[in-house]
């Protein structure tokens, strides 16, 4: 397999920017209340994120989880009704009815996120069965965390994925946390991926997880390998969440102490940008994209704010096949 190429690392860098900027505002007026219910970010986990949707191509789908906001900006959705969503807004990317755990793109393949541990796997085997009888050539990438590694969800999920030869990759973001349960003390092996073995599945494990290279090289060898019928691929991705399972979580935080200094020092997005500096000898590309994000933040920020929140009529569209709230007198 070929290396990365510069343009590519360009790339990673600025979706990986564009997940870190667009989450700390998000958690920034989270805390101001103007974005309501829970916020769960992916801080710190930019580069499992970016790095394994890039091995994607356009069209392949992309199963999400709770911490949802960097999986679709990974597979470089717009994020403009992204933020609107988080907003509730009527331009939201679901109508302003999913809110931040729950975002949905079909436009770049992401068949949606749930706040239900472990609930994307099952989908993500049910799209690449339906991949496989409609002859599409489509790859699936279901993001999933240690904790959803627990679940029955995950072990059915595997199993028919094995059973079926379907083109799908499970990867596992172990960011040592399941909430306030140390992943240590509640996964029976000492590596997720080696439970693969159990399904008679290839695995992958990526012991650097802040490396974004690292993570592209094993999930593409996954995905090529699904894409040739060879079948699925357990990837397990060790990385870390700098912030608290989720944001103002109060009396359930936890003191990670030294723990967490010792993976600030490792910050994924600084990480590439050293890299890309040392690679080309200046910084003036990788300003120029900080630049391109900062506004894109500002933008997508405007919109969110400007735009409309959805009508009381509103909430019966999606639920029935025909629209009923004419006979509710709502319309």
């Amino acid at each position: 397999m070929d290396n990365l190429t510069l343009e590519q690392y360009y790339e990673g860098y600025l979706r990986m920017l564009r997940i870190r900027k667009f989450e700390m505002r998000a958690e920034e007026n989270h805390s101001k209340g103007e974005i309501p219910g829970a916020l769960h970010t992916s801080l710190g986990q930019e580069a499992e994120v970016v790095g394994a949707c890039m091995a994607l191509e356009d069209d392949d789908y992309m199963v999400g989880n709770h911490r949802s906001h960097g999986h679709p900006i990974g597979k470089n959705a717009d994020m403009k009704p992204l933020m609107a969503e988080l907003y509730a807004r009527k331009t939201g990317i679901c109508g302003g009815k999913g809110g931040s755990m729950h975002l949905s793109d079909f436009s770049i393949g992401s068949l949606g996120e749930t706040s239900i541990v472990g609930s994307g796997l099952p989908v993500a085997v049910g799209a690449a069965l339906g991949s496989n009888m409609l002859n599409e050539g489509k790859v699936t990438l279901c993001f999933f965390g240690d904790g959803a590694s627990n679940e029955g969800a995950f072990h059915e999920a595997l199993n028919l994925a094995a059973i079926w030869n379907l083109p799908v990759v499970f990867l596992c973001e172990n960011n040592g946390w399941a909430v306030s349960m140390p992943a240590s003390k509640a996964v029976s092996v000492e590596n997720i991926a080696d439970r693969a073995v159990a399904y008679s599945m290839r695995s992958e494990l990526v012991t650097d997880g802040q490396d974004f290279e690292s993570v592209y090289m094993a999930t593409k060898r996954a995905v090529d390998a699904a894409r040739a019928g060879e079948g699925p691929t357990l990837v397990e991705v060790k990385t870390y969440r700098f912030a608290e399972h989720a944001v103002n979580m109060g009396r359930m935080l936890v003191d990670r102490g030294e723990e967490l200094e010792g993976w600030l020092k490792r910050d994924p997005v600084e990480i590439l940008r050293t890299k890309i500096a040392e690679m080309v000898g200046n910084e003036t590309r990788l300003e120029e994209i900080e630049d391109q994000v900062e506004k894109e933040i500002e933008d997508a920020l405007e919109f969110a704010k400007q735009s409309d929140y959805p009508d009381v009529a509103d909430a019966f569209d999606d639920v029935y096949s025909e629209r009923v709230s004419d006979f509710y007198g709502l319309s």
